[in-house]
């Protein structure tokens, strides 16, 4: 009740402050997550909600910007030795945690040094408190001493064996900094008192209600004419789980930012053609940009039955040929997304090149020719295939399946709710599923990693097995010549379009809606809502 209180009062104040700023500014900057946030701690920073109010709180060695290029953030710059082994970030001067009870000497916020990056990462490795971010060092990292410094102000890394997209990784807010004294004062509750050195810090979370940011005063980053970051005094997080709800709110102006689409409104805010309706121009407007993740239906590669059809390399291909990406799109996602008609590594990846990757396009005939090369001309003879589908995308497979039908295959929707069919992907239950896979961070290794032959689920939840890819795979990890790299990721979505263990759907693309006013919002292929850049303005 205590927490209820403080965060109405905490609201109470920054609507008066906000009646008090001149018109050219807004204090707050207003959002809704429909998933309620779980944790604070960046160590469980695995979800799209936890993420991006972690990335308010907390900064890492590295971070990208908006093309994906790897800067400094904590690290003002670092060296990697040429055996690829050797990682050594030499950590800016100026650097300091949020002001915390957790501190000594009135609890004001004490100077980041090289210890607190090693601290930070023993952490997320301690197995006595397992963390979901673990994984980024696992097999990957030294036996003994993988992490040390010299002196306060430089901090190594050692790895056990070369991992071209290393850095890539440490941008993630898995690898954020924290400080020992809060984490051991608060112990698990570190998830309800975050301490970092991000660009905003916590005030009050009354979960599943609210969430509110405060300015970071101190904040070390600055703008190209030398303004100190952030722009906004306050961050307002929301947790309407009702997204028909929220967009109502958003359209009422008690929001300033709206993300994602569904069908209960998508109509409302876009045309079939994928722009904005002429009705919401006027008070705001839409962002569109890739997004690091493939929408696919996933095959079983070592399926118990050998009778299954999937288990004809000619019908998985058939699949793939038999249903416009065109028209799915532009009928059900107003064109938010683009044909994944490559590989499986998506748009917006720097190795992404379609023209020297050409995959499946809609060609009915070729599907035709290929069901017969297997047996099964204009469908005969060919069983039923069960396709497992949550509900979310059962408007998508429905879609998919008529078409398929106009082929002859038969194909039955089992609508399964989106744990369960996780979960039985995870246990090899599911020999035809619908899936996606999302960037773990933007290296098209992180997509390969699905179909190499020595992971298991996660992330092969396709069983895939194939020596020549897992050669390729294992050859990537240790190229350093990115053109040569590349060259080898282009090979690997080869052997994925000839075997088809997945049918392919479309490249995501993200969906930002912001009221006119907002400016600075970050367009990014990771679906990272970076804050410190934001203004917010009153309308005229």
């Amino acid at each position: 009740m205590k927490q209820i209180f403080a965060l109405l009062l905490l609201l109470l104040m920054i609507g008066c402050r906000q009646d008090q700023q001149s018109p050219e500014h807004r204090v707050a900057f207003r959002y809704n997550q429909h998933n309620p946030i779980t944790s604070l701690d960046p160590a469980f920073a695995r979800t799209q909600n936890n993420i991006w109010a972690v990335d308010c709180l907390f900064n890492g060695l590295v971070q990208l910007d908006d093309s994906l290029t790897i800067k400094p953030c904590l690290a003002s710059h670092w060296t990697i030795t040429p055996d690829g082994l050797t990682y050594r970030f030499t950590l800016r001067n100026d650097v300091f945690f949020h002001d915390s009870e957790a501190f000594p000497n009135g609890g004001k916020g004490r100077k980041v040094i090289a210890s607190d990056v090693v601290y930070s990462f023993n952490r997320l490795l301690d197995e006595e408190w397992p963390k979901p971010g673990s994984w980024i060092f696992k097999d990957r990292i030294a036996v003994d001493a993988a992490f040390t410094t010299e002196g306060d102000s430089v901090f190594v890394l050692h790895l056990a064996k070369p991992f071209q997209p290393m850095l890539q990784i440490l941008t993630m807010q898995y690898a954020s900094i924290v400080p020992k004294e809060a984490c051991v004062y608060y112990g698990r509750d570190f998830r309800r008192h975050p301490v970092g050195t991000g660009p905003f810090q916590f005030k009050v979370w009354v979960e599943n209600q609210a969430l509110v940011l405060l300015k970071n005063e101190h904040y070390f980053e600055t703008d190209s004419i030398g303004q100190h970051l952030p722009y906004l005094d306050a961050v307002k997080t929301t947790f309407i789980s009702d997204r028909k709800t929220a967009f109502l709110e958003f359209k009422k102006g008690n929001l300033d930012y709206f993300f994602g689409l569904e069908s209960a409104y998508i109509n409302e805010l876009l045309t079939s053609e994928g722009t904005l309706q002429p009705t919401m121009a006027k008070d705001f407007y839409f962002l569109k940009n890739p997004y690091l993740n493939t929408e696919y239906l996933g095959i079983k590669m070592d399926s118990e039955d050998t009778l299954s059809p999937l288990q004809h390399k000619a019908i998985r291909q058939a699949l793939n040929f038999g249903f416009d990406r065109v028209q799915l799109l532009r009928n059900l996602r107003n064109n938010v997304g683009k044909p994944a008609t490559s590989g499986f590594s998506p748009r917006g990846l720097p190795s992404f090149d379609d023209l020297a990757i050409q995959g499946f396009q809609y060609n009915p005939l070729r599907a035709a020719q290929l069901l017969a090369a297997a047996g099964f001309p204009r469908g005969n003879g060919l069983p039923p295939i069960t396709l497992l589908c949550n509900a979310e995308f059962m408007d998508i497979c429905t879609f998919i399946a008529r078409q398929w039908e106009d082929l002859g295959i038969k194909v039955v929707l089992e609508m399964t709710e989106t744990a369960l069919l996780r979960e039985r992907m995870r246990n090899g239950q599911a020999t035809f599923f619908r899936a996606s896979w999302i960037a773990d961070y933007p290296d098209a290794e992180s997509f390969f990693t699905c179909f190499y032959g020595n992971n298991g689920t996660p992330p092969n939840y396709t069983h895939f097995k194939n020596r020549d890819f897992d050669a390729l795979y294992e050859a990537s990890l240790l190229e350093k010549n990115i053109a040569k790299r590349y060259a080898l990721y282009h090979a690997m979505d080869k052997i994925l379009i000839d075997q088809a263990p997945v049918v392919l759907l479309f490249y995501d693309e993200t969906a930002q809606f912001a009221r006119r006013g907002v400016t600075g919002l970050s367009r990014n292929a990771i679906n990272l809502l970076s804050l410190k850049r934001v203004r917010v303005t009153t309308p005229n």
